[in-house]
């Protein structure tokens, strides 16, 4: 292996152990040889860390780094993003599996397209026992060569949700780099995502070769309420108030000025905000009738966030 590889794959992980060898297994049956594994343990209590020193033992391409304290998921992220050296970047969770040309068709869409900063396949939900759930529509191939018409398709596929799986694509390391990274909040994906599309094309290559794993340890279906699911984002703003649709609009924006882009482009992002505000008024309303109403919920929140811990 070269001393720089092309390619840098970012693992996050956090007890991981059910499913952990069959995602590695399946990056390092990759047909694009030419790659190195960053693994970042953020604390885990169970056999991920023998598992991922056995691994990094077997295949010098892997990188274990292993964090005593939890610092949270959105800690974790940055950290294996802040750890590559790879030309292309793709950030891969311990429970996902990828087909053997995942890597190799989305090197070849990125050396082909200069314009495009991220490629991705399209994806098969799996659940814990790794039998097909449903082929998943994505739709993020946003090959428009206007940045605001990019973004304003981008804010209408993710108006109602998203499962966001373009964000395990490969993506330019030094645009990704640019950007805000990922945040510490929950839908920071998407946020991120956003920022993306204002600095160039999306690809969807037309072949189902990312699996992601749906089960019931996922972060959303192990942390349901919105105020668990921020502390496992980043475990100090546990019992804080957060206004999370003002944080999304704050990011957009903060976003918008700082593309490289021209100023009639900015002009027409920031029209579509507008559209945003509209669509997102009512979660806007209730977080600051939230803000006013905080210092009654706070003790009653906090009360139950110290019961779920123990």
């Amino acid at each position: 292996m070269k001393d720089q590889p092309r390619v840098s794959i970012g693992m996050p992980v956090y007890n991981g152990e059910v499913y952990l060898e069959a995602a590695l297994n399946s990056l390092l049956a990759q047909t694009f040889e030419d790659f190195e594994i960053i693994i970042s343990d953020n604390g885990s209590t169970d056999k991920t860390e023998d598992i991922c020193r056995a691994y990094a033992a077997q295949d010098r391409r892997i990188r274990y780094y292993r964090n005593e304290q939890n610092l949270g998921a959105g800690w974790n992220f940055n950290r294996v993003l802040e750890l590559s050296t790879g030309e292309f970047f793709r950030w891969a969770c311990h429970d996902d599996v990828c087909a053997p040309e995942l890597l190799a068709q989305c090197v070849a869409v990125l050396d082909a397209h200069p314009e495009v900063v991220l490629a991705y396949p399209k994806t098969i939900v799996i659940n814990e026992y790794g039998q097909e759930i449903e082929k998943y529509v994505d739709g993020f191939n946003l090959r428009s060569p206007k940045p605001h018409k990019r973004f304003a398709q981008y804010q209408k596929l993710v108006r109602h949700g998203h499962g966001c799986h373009p964000i395990f694509g490969l993506i330019r390391t030094d645009v990704l780099k640019s950007t805000a990274w990922m945040g510490s909040y929950p839908s920071s994906d998407l946020v991120l995502l956003g920022e993306l599309t204002l600095k160039g094309e999306f690809y969807e290559i037309p072949e189902y070769l990312f699996l992601k794993r749906d089960h019931p340890n996922t972060s959303v279906r192990a942390h349901k309420a919105f105020r668990k699911r921020l502390a496992w984002y980043d475990p100090n703003k546990k019992g804080q108030l957060y206004l999370t649709r003002w944080k999304w609009f704050s990011e957009y924006i903060a976003a918008i000025k700082r593309a490289q882009i021209t100023s009639q482009e900015k002009f027409l992002c920031f029209l579509q905000m507008r559209r945003w505000l509209m669509w997102n008024l009512a979660f806007l309303l209730k977080d600051l009738l939230k803000a006013t109403f905080w210092p009654v919920l706070r003790p009653f929140l906090s009360l139950e966030l110290g019961k779920s811990s123990t």
